[in-house]
């Protein structure tokens, strides 16, 4: 069953309708210069709308150790995310499960990838767009993507509604995660779009189990 993370909550009417939707995960962004970007205080309370068994994901670029220490202290995550050069040693010094980001590109080794962040519970594969750190809502071919890794896959990078389904039937990843693909705005989810998106994710899943 592909597990789906609605990533880029900012209001805690979102956060309800995407679990209401079926939502396994959601992820809040601790990067300011993200239009989805929310402070410590609207986290915690974003935190306790959200029902046991939600997973609470928190989004890093290059944080400093303070910056991701002061956020744990005060915010329940269950698992980080890093979308910057952050080093294994880094990422796993936190006592949390951690997800490392990798932006796709032609010679981008994800094997290696894989091995370097061996700790990691998953790689989390976006598209590579010069000078910014995902969260773009485009597209990379997904036929960059080996077979043979040996961490779970969660497929982001321009996923919606309408490609969801040809993604997982290409990619059969662990998870897909979605943020721009189901927004009315930016940091604004579009409750339909959720539910579609969601929806969509379930029906392939049905279908490849036959």
């Amino acid at each position: 069953m592909t597990r789906t993370k609605v990533c880029g909550i900012t209001r805690v009417v979102d956060a309800r309708s995407a679990v209401a939707s079926g939502a396994d995960a959601l992820g809040l962004v601790f990067y300011e210069k993200s239009p989805r970007h929310v402070t410590v205080q609207q986290a915690v309370e974003l935190a306790k709308a959200i029902p046991p068994f939600v997973t609470v994901v928190g989004l890093f670029v290059n944080p400093s150790e303070d910056e991701v220490r002061n956020v744990l202290r005060q915010v329940p995550l269950d698992v980080l995310q890093f979308h910057g050069e952050e080093s294994p040693d880094f990422c796993a010094q936190f006592g949390r499960p951690y997800l490392k980001a990798v932006r796709v590109r032609q010679g981008v080794d994800l094997v290696q990838c894989a091995a370097r962040y061996a700790d990691a519970q998953g790689l989390l594969l976006d598209a590579y767009i010069e000078g910014t750190h995902g969260g773009t809502g485009e597209l990379f071919d997904w036929a960059l993507i080996t077979h043979e890794l040996p961490l779970p896959v969660i497929l982001s990078g321009g996923l919606h509604a309408g490609n969801v389904a040809e993604a997982i039937r290409q990619v059969r990843p662990y998870a897909v995660d979605v943020s721009s693909g189901v927004e009315a705005a930016k940091g604004i989810k579009d409750p339909a779009k959720v539910a579609a998106f969601i929806n969509e994710v379930k029906n392939i899943d049905v279908q490849l189990s036959r």
